[in-house]
Order: C-alpha cells, then sequence, then structure tokens
C-alpha cells in the first residue's frame, strides 16, 4: 500500500512537472511569436522617418520658408524654380523613406495644378504627411481637392509665405525666427499686411532693410549655385541674421553695381507698347531688371523676360505699380498656360514660363489684357 501510494505521489508529480513545463515552454513559445511580430510592427512603422521641405529658391520668401521650416522640424530642404518643382516632387514621391513632406511658396498653375494633385494622392496613399503653405492665387477647386486628400493647407494672399511659416509653427521656432520672417515680408513688398507689419514693428526699419535687401542679392546673385543657397537655409536656421554670414555685404555690393549698370541697358533696350514696357535681359536676372523696365518706361505694367538654352523657355517677370487695376497673377496664369507654358503670382508681381517661340504673342496678348 505504502508503494502503490508512493508511486501514484511520484506520477501525480511528474505530471505536474511535465504540465508545468509544457506550460513554460508553450508561454515562452507565445513570448517569441509575439515578440517578433511586435518588431515586426516596430520595423515598419518606424521605417519612414525622413522630413523634407520644398521649397522656392529664387527669393528670400522661399530660402526662409525653408530655414523656419528646418528650425522647427529639422530634415533637408530641396530648393527648385517653378520648371524644376513637379521632377522635385516626382523624385520625392519614390523615397520610401520619406515620412513628412512641406512644400512652401511653390504656386500652381493651370497647367500644374493637376499634376500636383495626382502626385499628392500618391504620397497619401503612403501615409507621407504633407502641409502646402502659399501665398499666390490657387483655384479654390484644386485647394477642395488637397483638403479631400487630408493635406494640411496653409493659404493666404494676404501675406508672404515665410509670414504664414511662423504663424503656424511659432510655438516650434526661437525669437530670431520673427526677424527671418519679417525680412522675406520686406522682400515680397508684404510689409504692411497684417502680420508681416507687426513683425516689422519690433526691429528698427532700416536694420530690417538692409538686412532683406542683403540677403535677396545675395540669393539672385547664386541662382547657378545650389550648394550656397543650402548653405543660407542653415545659416537662417541657426538663427544667423545676413551681417553675420560671411561676405555677404560683399557681394551685395557687387550685386549693386551690376544693377546700376543695368539701367543704361535699359534705357538703350527696353520696348514699349499701350499699357507696358518690355525687354529681353541677357547678362542678369529678369527678376533684378524688371522694375527698372516698368520704372523706366513710364508704364503701369513691366516684363522682362530671360532665354533659359537648356529649356528652351522664357523665364518671365512681371511687375505692375499701384495704379495698375487688373490682377496681373491670374492673367498671367491664364495666358501662359493657353500658350503651354505656365505661370501666375501676386496681383502685383507674377512669373511665368513661356515657350521660347511664343514670347512675342505672350507679350503681345498681355498687353490686350491690361486696361
Amino acid at each position: 500500500m505504502l508503494a502503490a501510494s508512493k508511486a501514484k505521489k511520484s506520477t501525480k508529480k511528474s505530471t505536474t512537472k511535465k504540465t508545468k513545463t509544457t506550460k513554460k515552454t508553450a508561454t515562452k513559445k507565445v513570448v517569441k511569436k509575439t515578440t517578433k511580430k511586435t518588431t515586426a510592427k516596430k520595423i515598419t512603422k518606424s521605417k519612414r522617418t525622413k522630413v523634407i521641405c520644398i521649397s522656392h529658391k529664387e527669393d528670400a520668401d522661399g530660402i526662409s520658408s525653408a530655414a523656419l521650416i528646418r528650425q522647427a522640424f529639422g530634415g533637408d530642404a530641396m530648393l527648385v524654380d517653378y520648371p524644376g518643382q513637379m521632377e522635385a516632387l516626382q523624385q520625392v514621391v519614390t523615397d520610401e523613406k520619406l515620412k513628412s513632406l512641406y512644400i512652401c511658396d511653390l504656386g500652381l498653375s493651370k497647367k500644374t495644378q493637376d499634376e500636383f494633385i495626382d502626385l499628392m494622392k500618391s504620397l497619401r496613399k503612403n501615409k507621407v504627411s504633407i502641409t502646402y503653405i502659399d501665398h499666390h492665387d490657387i483655384d479654390p477647386a484644386v485647394v477642395k481637392s488637397l483638403q479631400k486628400l487630408k493635406v494640411k493647407v496653409i493659404h493666404d494672399i494676404n501675406e508672404c509665405t515665410t509670414v504664414q511659416v511662423y504663424n503656424a509653427f511659432k510655438s516650434k521656432l526661437n525669437e530670431h525666427a520673427t526677424f527671418v520672417a519679417t525680412c522675406a515680408a520686406i522682400t515680397d513688398y508684404m510689409e504692411d499686411r497684417p502680420l508681416g507689419s507687426k513683425l516689422l514693428q519690433m526691429y528698427d526699419r532700416q536694420f530690417a532693410l538692409i538686412s532683406a535687401t542683403v540677403l535677396t542679392y545675395n540669393i539672385v546673385g547664386h541662382q547657378k549655385e545650389p550648394d550656397y543657397l543650402l548653405y543660407l537655409v542653415e545659416e537662417l536656421a541657426e538663427s544667423k541674421f545676413p551681417h553675420d554670414i560671411p561676405n555677404t555685404f560683399e557681394f551685395a555690393q557687387i550685386q549693386v553695381e551690376k544693377l546700376s549698370q543695368m539701367i543704361a541697358k535699359v534705357k538703350a533696350g527696353m520696348k514699349t507698347m499701350k499699357n507696358l514696357g518690355h525687354m529681353e535681359i541677357l547678362d542678369s536676372g529678369a527678376s533684378g531688371a524688371v522694375n527698372f523696365v516698368m520704372g523706366l518706361s513710364g508704364k503701369d505694367v513691366g516684363v522682362a523676360y530671360k532665354e533659359r538654352v537648356d529649356h528652351g523657355i522664357y523665364a518671365v517677370s512681371v511687375r505692375g505699380s499701384k495704379n495698375c487695376k487688373v490682377h496681373l497673377g491670374k492673367i498671367v496664369n491664364v495666358l501662359a498656360t493657353d500658350l503651354g507654358g505656365s505661370g501666375g503670382g501676386h496681383d502685383k508681381a507674377c512669373g511665368a514660363v513661356v515657350p521660347k517661340p511664343k514670347i512675342k504673342k505672350f507679350i503681345t496678348e498681355l498687353n490686350k489684357k491690361i486696361k
């Protein structure tokens, strides 16, 4: 009996041990499987980490917008002109590491807006967060389409893009960001707008004006040096004043000398029509000469255009005086698109890309549409 009793106890113990061991093994297996799944999920979620800002490279508003986005969110900047905008977007669509995309100071035209929306769809399918910040005239239907895709749209035609970036993300920016935004507002002729004027009041006006001018001349004069433009973005993001950046005043002086020579060239080469003055620019940027064309022609609208041999197009800058009664950005948008190009912008300052053979027709038709 004792032997039988011991055997039973021993059997129970061994059974209990086996059961415990089996449970432990099963638990371990479950833990291992769960760990593997969790790890796999973590890898998938953390795969997209990159932040990119695509911004306009040709003026202080675009460069400054990129600088404030960098200060607020880190990441890299891609600086483009209007002809290069879609190419840059096509490039980032294929970037499997892209997590957040900011698009700044790059207006849309009738030619580009449909492709832009399609690219935004592709990015949103990949769960990329997109913020579009701009101040150019945009078709309201385009804004609705972007909002349906859950693209965050920050758009106000009454404030420059950098001021809107500052206003949207000021909790993530330092105090110096106000100065960067102020300079951008000045160079875009928008320092008299509600937010821009408040920022300008924080600084000595002449100090802000000379800083904005020096920054602009350095940007315009280095358009063929993308690394330098990216360097400016980094320096501004690091809270540098333009005078703190090496050689900026010296380079601005060189640009001023070039512009002073432009006055005589405009006087000699400018042509006038009933409602506008126009001129082809050969040895400098069109944007730097267009105000001289408007002022010296005595007309309310000035047009300057420079050939981009590599693209077979003319880059066109258009400016209007305070007496100009039409919205130049809207007119140029439709006209340039009808001629196979693209364009748009503000009421008194805008630009276009026009196929080389169509430049004369562009100027003739623009003259007709200005009353």
